[in-house]
């Protein structure tokens, strides 16, 4: 009885392995269709949600212009904020930086830090304000411009952070 389990046990690991085989050669023979180019090379189920949502109308396509005048293009959901459009930007910055050069670090909080987006000559700050509140539609440009904050809207100082150890050294 246990022999016949066992072989049974096998044939099912063989079979759902032939099928997981199966389905990755399907997935990555569908990934090279050029009607398929804008499917990331291992799409979640959120990119494939924003991209049924982009063929139904209810997403956008977004163009992010750097510094360097180089761009690329992300889709976000049309009720997306600034933090969702800054979130996709991230994606697929990590995502181009991947496939170039292999695994590279960027300091998002720096780049946040000196650097906003802009639509229009209008800086896009508040993290929460919808994308439509600004005006941004469908194939539009945002462009990434130097941002110095000011110092009320930092969190963290480094004056205020070392002002302890500098008043030690005052008094010796």
């Amino acid at each position: 009885m246990e022999s016949g389990s066992k072989s049974d046990e096998v044939g099912s690991y063989k079979s759902t392995t032939a099928k997981k085989a199966r389905l990755q050669s399907m997935l990555s023979a569908l990934l090279d269709d050029p009607i398929l180019s804008d499917v990331p090379k291992k799409p979640s189920l959120s990119d494939v949600d924003t991209l049924i949502n982009l063929e139904l109308g209810s997403a956008m396509r977004i163009s992010v212009v750097r510094m360097d005048n180089t761009s690329f293009v992300v889709a976000v959901l049309n009720s997306a904020t600034l933090k969702d459009l800054k979130l996709a930007i991230r994606k697929k910055t990590d995502e181009i930086e991947q496939a170039k050069m292999g695994h590279r670090h960027i300091s998002w909080r720096h780049v946040w830090a000196n650097f906003c987006l802009a639509y229009s000559n209008e800086k896009l700050i508040n993290d929460s304000a919808l994308l439509s509140d600004y005006g941004i539609r469908n194939n539009s440009k945002v462009h990434f411009i130097p941002y110095v904050m000011s110092r009320e809207l930092q969190k963290h100082s480094r004056r205020k952070k070392h002002r302890f150890f500098h008043g030690l050294s005052k008094r010796l």
